[in-house]
């Protein structure tokens, strides 16, 4: 769940799902997974021909989910869980180093930082490692940030005085 748009229009340069290339991709039988293209074993990544390939591309990467309308409560559900096991460490790392009683501040600075960490940063991999565009990268480290000071908030705010 995104606090920030992330999909692009095709008036903004998102893709068109053409017709055609749904049909090849539905001929292909493609289950769900993570897909590279092209894809290589490492031993014959330096070969000439393999290098060709991706000299031609497109090189990318694609998630084949399966076939059906989104299951937004589903998503929703698995959404709640990760945030409630995020809290659940943060809750602990807070617990070990700030003492009950301590002001909203210290409480707000140790959740806050641990939450970020948890939603924003690790999105930063997906620019390095999968080609995503920095620029959506950087909207989900903010978002990361907007629900790292959520976060924050609530602990400082309902921490025991």
């Amino acid at each position: 769940m995104r606090a920030l748009p992330r999909h692009s229009t095709p008036a903004q340069g998102g893709c068109l799902w053409f017709p055609s290339l749904l049909a090849t991709l539905r001929a292909a039988g493609l289950k769900r997974g993570f897909y590279m293209f092209p894809y290589c074993l490492p031993k014959v990544m330096k070969s000439p021909a393999t290098i060709e390939k991706f000299k031609q591309g497109p090189v990318g990467t694609m998630t084949v989910i399966p076939s059906g309308p989104p299951a937004m409560p589903k998503f929703l559900g698995m959404w709640f869980a990760y945030c409630l096991i995020i809290s659940f460490f943060v809750a602990y790392l807070t617990g070990r180093t700030v003492a009950p009683g301590a002001d909203y501040l210290a409480v707000f600075r140790v959740a806050g930082t641990a939450a970020f960490l948890a939603y924003g940063l690790g999105q930063l991999s997906n620019g390095i490692w999968k080609g995503q565009p920095w620029g959506m990268t950087l909207k989900e480290v903010i978002d990361g940030l907007i629900y790292g000071l959520l976060t924050a908030g609530t602990f400082g705010w309902l921490w025991p005085r």
